[in-house]
Formats: C-alpha cells, sequence, structure tokens
C-alpha cells in the first residue's frame, strides 16, 4: 500500500535531514539554517504519520496536505544552504532528489485521496 512507502520513504528522509543537520553545524558551523531545515524536513514524516492515524478522510487529506508543504519548504532551505555554499553539489542533488519524490508521491496520494470516498 502507497501509505506504507511513503511512512517508511519519509522517515528515512528524516533521519537523513537529522545527519545532515549534524553535518551542517559541526562541519560548516552553520545553526540558523540548519535548524530550519531539521524541523521542516522532519515534521513531513511526523505529519505522514499523523495522516495514517487519521480519524477521517478529510483529517487524512489535512495531515498530508500539511507534509506536502512541509516538503516544499525543505527544499526552499536545500536550494538555500546550497546556493550559499553550505551544501555540497553532490549531496545537495541526492537528497533534492529525494524531497522531490517523496513531494511527487504525497501530491499523487492527495489527488487520489480527493477523487474517492476512501482513504488509502
Amino acid at each position: 500500500m502507497k501509505d506504507n512507502i511513503i511512512v517508511d520513504k519519509t522517515y528515512a528522509f528524516a533521519s537523513r535531514i537529522v545527519k545532515l543537520h549534524k553535518y551542517l553545524t559541526q562541519e560548516q558551523r552553520e545553526y540558523v539554517l540548519s535548524k530550519q531545515i531539521l524541523r521542516s524536513g522532519t515534521s513531513i514524516g511526523a505529519n505522514v504519520e499523523e495522516a495514517v492515524a487519521a480519524s477521517s478522510r478529510t483529517d487524512f487529506i489535512h495531515k498530508l496536505t500539511i507534509a506536502a508543504k512541509e516538503a516544499c519548504e525543505t527544499a526552499y532551505w536545500l536550494r538555500l544552504l546550497h546556493d550559499n555554499d553550505y551544501l555540497p553539489t553532490p549531496i545537495f542533488h541526492s537528497v533534492y532528489q529525494e524531497i522531490d519524490e517523496i513531494k511527487r508521491i504525497i501530491g499523487s496520494i492527495v489527488i487520489s485521496t480527493k477523487s474517492t470516498n476512501a482513504i488509502p
């Protein structure tokens, strides 16, 4: 089921963001933007987990919509970190590709759920 895939993907992504935060603070000595990406990058999975436990279709869509917004915010912070030389290009491309995939999956689930009467 798609929700299990997205739960696993967002959890793995959150773990990767925690490691990225460590790198940014320990190696790059960057503390402000790294805290922003830590918050938004880990919030995606938390909202997906809440969506899986939703009490209604509306609640499910709402939580996934929040997760999608957090994913967009995370992509923003990634671009900003990269463009200001805190994030090397190979790391940026790898993490950015992952967040892009997560955004597409969440978007697909939201669209699919809106067009049906069931929670996937």
